[in-house]
């Protein structure tokens, strides 16, 4: 549920909001409750207190499809007033059988439909009163970092995947928006900017990189135009906030972001899904089979840019995939030394054209192979995080804690090669009464295990 202030209207109406699957969803939760809120809604911490919850689901993967349904249900039965919303939405029918009790089903980014059921089931306070109260724009995630998405669906037809089905095709939004956004996002404190789409490498493709005018200049809806503008911005104390770009296909102009990492512009991160690497796995996916050119710009882009670090993510257990491809897979990866690695056992979606593949991969095997993906993945990053030990890195203070029995305080951060919730974090210890969340400190490493590091202030 999200948090706010107690209600300034009386007999304000409440809105709860449980938030599921990737962080695209979430700025669609973001953004339906903003909108909520200027229309007179107070947001409820707590399903009881809350007069109408939207449950805004996942349905990427059966599991996330179950933990939808299972988030419907404690819903109903906390609250028993439920309307559903996001990718899941798009299967209405199988949302009411589960559960027939809900009150709408809407699908992905259907902010207007959401808006209406609300409306329609929990009718606003009405009363000129609304509009002499301040209506910020809803934050669910921490004041110092914020998502920019800056498109919705995509163009690819990965077998793996429904996400155009879902969320349609690519759907870019216009470049002069997503800069107003992101200088309102600095300005009210934002340090950290994510940069996320389906595909972030295709930002403009479906508008021709169309220009608009920003700031008395012509800038393209294209990623580069749009990354340098994003580095140009400037928080209060003067400095540029961290930008960093999530979903970025390896498509030849992604070249061209390296040396604004490299001047600082860019926070030197870059999350690319590669997937696989063996070319036969790849060409079953419906994806670009082209690794060993790959590992040639990763090189080109380490000498421009030293402290990049590549986050990816691969599956295993695709259809198809043999034992060879596996090893080619890990072969890949020590070649590669990729900084954060997820893996994935694959999973059958329904809708995806990968189920009616031939030569499925057993579970038992899936199990095996994703165990030694994780070993080799590691021990690379153990080697990694090591090497660190004794530099002093930029890191963002993300939580403080409370004094322990001696006084001492501690507080959990990130270091530029770490994006939150999917990556490492970096402990300090002994901070001091006066460090914040959001404030940026230079750290001293001094240990670090396989994903984290450890370390003190100077």
């Amino acid at each position: 549920m999200t948090t706010t202030s107690p209600s300034l209207i009386p007999d304000q109406k409440k809105v709860g909001m449980v938030s599921l699957g990737c962080p695209k969803a979430l700025v669609d939760s973001e953004r339906i409750l903003t909108r909520l809120r200027a229309d007179g809604y107070a947001m409820s911490p707590d399903y009881a207190g809350a007069d109408v919850v939207l449950v805004n689901t996942c349905g990427f993967l059966d599991s996330a499809k179950e933990e939808s349904l299972a988030a419907i249900g404690e819903a109903i039965a906390e609250n028993g007033r439920v309307i559903v919303t996001g990718c899941m939405g798009e299967e209405a029918d199988a949302i009411r059988a589960a559960h027939p009790q809900v009150l709408a089903v809407t699908g992905a980014h259907q902010y207007e439909q959401v808006v209406e059921a609300v409306h329609l089931h929990a009718p606003p306070s009405q009363g000129p009163y609304i509009d002499l109260i301040p209506q910020p724009d809803v934050k669910l995630t921490p004041r110092h970092y914020s998502y920019l998405k800056i498109s919705e669906g995509c163009n690819h037809s990965c077998a793996f995947c429904i996400i155009p089905d879902l969320r349609g095709k690519l759907a870019s939004r216009r470049v002069d928006a997503v800069l107003r956004e992101a200088e309102k996002l600095v300005a009210a404190g934002t340090k950290e900017l994510l940069v996320i789409s389906q595909d972030t490498s295709a930002y403009g493709v479906d508008t021709r990189h169309e220009p608009r005018d920003w700031k008395g200049r012509q800038v393209r809806a294209h990623m580069t135009d749009l990354a340098r503008e994003l580095g140009g911005l400037r928080t209060a104390d003067g400095a540029p906030p961290w930008v960093r770009l999530h979903y970025v296909y390896p498509y030849p102009h992604v070249d061209q972001v390296i040396p604004l990492m490299a001047e600082g512009l860019l926070t030197p991160y870059l999350d690319i899904p590669f997937q696989h690497a063996a070319p036969s796995v790849l060409k079953r996916m419906k994806r670009p089979a082209n690794e060993a050119k790959v590992l040639e710009r990763l090189k080109n882009w380490r000498a421009i840019c030293p402290d990049i670090a590549i986050r990816s993510s691969f599956v295993v257990g695709f259809p198809g995939e043999t034992e060879e491809d596996f090893r080619y897979l890990l072969d890949w990866l020590e070649e590669a030394q990729l900084d954060r690695v997820g893996g994935f056992r694959f999973e059958p979606v329904e809708g995806a054209q990968a189920n009616a593949l031939p030569d499925q991969v057993p579970e038992a095997v899936k199990e095996e192979r994703y165990a030694r993906l994780m070993e080799v993945t590691q021990r690379i990053s153990t080697a990694k995080l090591q090497a660190k030990i004794g530099r002093t890195l930029k890191v963002i203070i993300d939580e403080v804690g409370e004094p322990d029995e001696d006084g001492d305080i501690g507080a959990t951060g990130r270091s530029q090669a770490d994006a939150p919730e999917i990556d490492g974090q970096v402990f300090l210890r002994d901070v001091g009464a006066d460090i914040a969340p959001g404030d940026i400190l230079d750290v001293t490493i001094e240990d670090a295990d396989a994903h984290d590091l450890f370390g003190a202030i100077g």
